[in-house]
């Protein structure tokens, strides 16, 4: 991952080596040698990362961090220090540096610092955009997938919600339909009236046509008064039908009339009621099947299929569930007062790896589960529920970090546990050693005896 990285060092020899090192890897650099222009380039310049030495002229680095910090508290600032300042690097840490670095510099390492404070940033933007959609309270905003399959379908609802044509919606259970359904009435003209939802499969017969058409007193037995239907109730806005696939034949005739003559009758009446509602509806059935089959009526198929829009199952979507299980762990994190800095490897392998039957629904269970079950800071696979965890294989890649203990020495054992909680943390060597409650010196020396490389850790699945 390239970026626009200030360096900040009175050493011209060392800053001028630094620029050729960073340069050759991609990345854009401006250069600046004391705090002070380091503060005033970053209040006029968005860099991504800072790399800045501690001892300087002027302003020197501990000042310049804490001012840079106050311009930009996202800002990854890496310190530069000699092996004598160790314990000023301590102190910057606690004033918000991202990590530390000890001189003569170890160009391996550096490189590696600056990959993972860069993917740091990534992900803390990514998770900004993400806080956004979740406080947003209308629209396609509320829709979370960056997978094309999703894209292709937000950008035909997008078109077509202006529009008052009638939208037949498909997909399996648990895709979300409703959801596009409410986001298609909030960027509708009709937005300011009401969008009415009912899910047709839940009522018989009796109770459907009196819900959605109303009735005059003494239409049935129990009908002490008169009462308006749904469809008087979304008048000028919008109403959802969703499993319309479930609705009897003889229902089927009197939609069709409401959507042809835009008109209703209450159970029990003849006289007409004119009507100017949107109408959208879903199903998870093949219509086109259930009119060969005659269960569903041709003429009231072609009348609601004008536009059709096919919400994509998870499994036909994989790139999005890290997406949506970090949406509902930040969800149920906040309802039920908890704090998790996210998934293990393995939990997220797991979930990956699930086929979804039940799509976004079943992962917003699983994880809301995880949640009131887990009393980590991640969540684990063994978090997740139990059918999950029975038909889950480890890659090879993920089972080196899998806490297994059968037949496995103490050194071996020592080295999985490092290994797992440098991935847990993106290779951020001091947030490790607190985990595991050992200093930075005991983590890199433990490192160097199991010969662990922090690049195939980070860059193993998921």
């Amino acid at each position: 991952m390239k970026g626009n990285i200030l360096i900040v060092d009175d050493d011209t020899a060392h800053l001028s080596m630094l620029q050729t090192v960073l340069k050759s890897l991609g990345h854009t650099i401006d250069s600046v040698t004391d705090g002070k222009e380091a503060i005033s380039g970053v209040a006029e310049t968005p860099y991504d990362l800072v790399l800045m030495d501690v001892r300087m002229a002027n302003i020197g680095g501990m000042e310049a961090l804490e001012k840079i910090k106050a311009l930009n508290p996202a800002i990854p600032i890496i310190i530069m220090t000699a092996y004598s300042s160790v314990d000023k690097a301590v102190e910057a840490m606690k004033l918000g540096a991202y990590d530390y670095l000890t001189k003569p510099l170890n160009f391996d390492d550096l490189k590696i610092t600056i990959e993972r404070a860069m993917s740091h940033l990534h992900l803390t933007r990514e998770n900004a955009d993400l806080k956004k959609r979740i406080s947003a309270d209308t629209g396609f905003s509320r829709i979370i997938g960056t997978s094309p399959a999703m894209k292709a379908v937000m950008e035909t609802a997008r078109i077509a919600a202006p529009s008052d044509a009638t939208i037949l919606m498909t997909g399996d259970s648990g895709t979300g339909k409703e959801l596009f359904a409410k986001a298609i009435h909030d960027h509708s003209a009709r937005n300011k009236n009401q969008l009415i939802s009912i899910n047709c499969a839940a009522l018989n017969e009796t109770l459907l046509e009196s819900e959605l058409f109303g009735h005059e007193k003494g239409a049935f037995t129990s009908a002490d008064k008169k009462r308006d239907g749904l469809f008087l109730h979304a008048d000028k806005g919008t109403i959802f039908l969703d499993e319309i696939g479930e609705i009897p034949l003889s229902m089927q005739v009197k939609l069709l009339r409401t959507i042809q003559e835009r008109e209703i009758q209450r159970v029990g009446s003849d006289r007409p009621i004119r009507i100017d509602v949107r109408i959208i509806v879903a199903t998870n059935k093949n219509l086109e099947q259930e009119v060969k089959h005659g269960r569903f009526r041709e003429d009231l198929f072609y009348r609601l299929n004008v536009i059709n829009i096919k919400v994509p199952s998870l499994k036909e979507r994989p790139d999005d569930i890290p997406l949506l299980a970090q949406h509902f762990l930040t969800r149920y994190s906040q309802k039920n007062r908890k704090q998790f800095k996210g998934f293990t490897p393995a939990a997220m392998d797991a979930l990956m790896k699930h086929p979804w039957p039940g799509n976004v629904r079943e992962l917003e269970n699983a994880v809301e589960r995880a949640v009131i079950l887990s009393m980590g800071q991640y969540i684990s696979e063994k978090d997740l529920p139990g059918n999950m965890i029975k038909i889950y294989e480890p890659d090879d890649a993920s089972r080196k970090f899998l806490p297994g203990i059968g037949g496995r020495s103490l050194d071996e054992l020592e080295s999985m546990a490092l290994a797992q909680t440098l991935k847990q943390t993106g290779g951020n060597k001091t947030e490790a050693a607190k985990i595991l409650n050992i200093t930075r010196t005991t983590l890199n020396n433990k490192i160097k005896k199991y010969h662990l490389d922090l690049d195939q850790i980070l860059s193993s699945h998921p």
